[in-house]
């Protein structure tokens, strides 16, 4: 017989769990009238008021099993199950990415529907809008795979620890971010902004390296250590660039309208350009060009585009300074 109370969110046994040995009373009627009037208040000002009668949007918990899912498929015999063999490889790859994507179906469906009834548009199309776009991510696994093939081999190749591609993979924070991050940006492009930034900012969360899905990033891209990272929606990142824990590649200002509302959407971050190291701490704004093959020093601030081949330290920043 099962112990699970009907109705209870699976996965939430053991925040369940009874702490006290004897009942204590919370008061729940008054506190649970008062958020439902909390609730509905925010509902009115916020023009939200309409009863769906079911979930509006996305569930965050259904979209940290399918990235798992998917990290899973992608990396069976590393990612998946601690008893897969390679003789059942493939059936689990099979099942895995059937459950992942039918899960991917409804989440994407929740956030069309969300999205029409924002453009107060009608709701009739978006079950057709939502399987063309999960079968089109189906279709690009394979390549994203790929693309993480190299990231694991520059962070293999870039760090003298790493013993092996295993152990990069099994490991460092900086992969696990980068397959949140490859996935997410298919999702983002194919305009699911909203269930891209959950899988992102459930990977943000686990490894302290928040990369905005809408970033652009090449093929062997390295994170090494990666705590503190932090990668504007509207960066492009160019090929085999590496970076280190506590850089920033952030907007150095932000426009508003005449109402004070910011822009949104506009060009902001840096390009980095091929072959770049970025180390330590540095902290690189706005919509600036870091040329091919320059090398950034840790703690650099940096605010103005730099040619290819460029060194640029904290030292060569005052010495610039002190000459100007």
């Amino acid at each position: 017989m099962s112990d699970k109370l009907d109705g209870q969110p699976q996965g939430r046994d053991e925040c369940s769990k009874t702490g006290a040995s004897e009942p204590v009373s919370w008061q729940l009627e008054q506190i649970v009238g008062e958020l439902r009037a909390a609730r509905t208040e925010w509902r009115a000002n916020t023009g939200r008021a309409r009863d769906l009668g079911s979930r509006e949007l996305p569930s965050r918990q259904a979209l940290e099993c399918i990235f798992s899912e998917l990290s899973g498929a992608l990396f069976p015999m590393r990612l998946g199950p601690s008893n897969l063999s390679l003789e059942s490889e493939d059936f689990y790859v099979g099942h895995t990415l059937n459950n992942a994507l039918n899960s991917l179906l409804g989440q994407v469906r929740l956030e069309l529907r969300y999205a029409a009834r924002q453009r107060g548009e009608p709701e009739d199309g978006s079950d057709a809008d939502a399987v063309r776009i999960v079968r089109d991510f189906a279709a690009a696994l394979p390549q994203i795979r790929r693309l993480l093939d190299s990231d694991v081999t520059a962070a293999y190749a870039g760090d003298p620890a790493a013993r092996s591609v295993d152990e990069v993979l099994l490991c460092y924070p900086g992969i696990l971010a980068v397959i949140h991050h490859r996935l997410a940006h298919h999702l983002y492009s194919a305009g699911l902004p909203l269930l891209a930034r959950i899988g992102s900012e459930i990977a943000h969360s686990a490894t302290g390296i928040d990369i905005h899905p809408g970033a652009q990033i090449g093929h062997s891209f390295f994170i090494d250590h990666g705590t503190g990272v932090v990668i504007g929606e509207t960066a492009i990142i160019g090929n085999r660039v590496r970076i280190y824990q506590a850089v920033t590649l952030g907007a150095k200002r932000f426009t508003a309208d005449e109402t004070g509302q910011l822009h949104k959407g506009r060009a902001r971050h840096p390009i980095v350009e091929d072959d770049v190291v970025i180390y330590a701490g540095a902290t690189i704004l706005g919509r600036i060009t870091i040329g091919q093959g320059s090398t950034i020093g840790g703690n650099v601030w940096l605010t103005r585009s730099i040619p290819p081949g460029s060194n640029i330290t904290q030292a060569s920043l005052q010495h610039q300074v002190k000459s100007e």
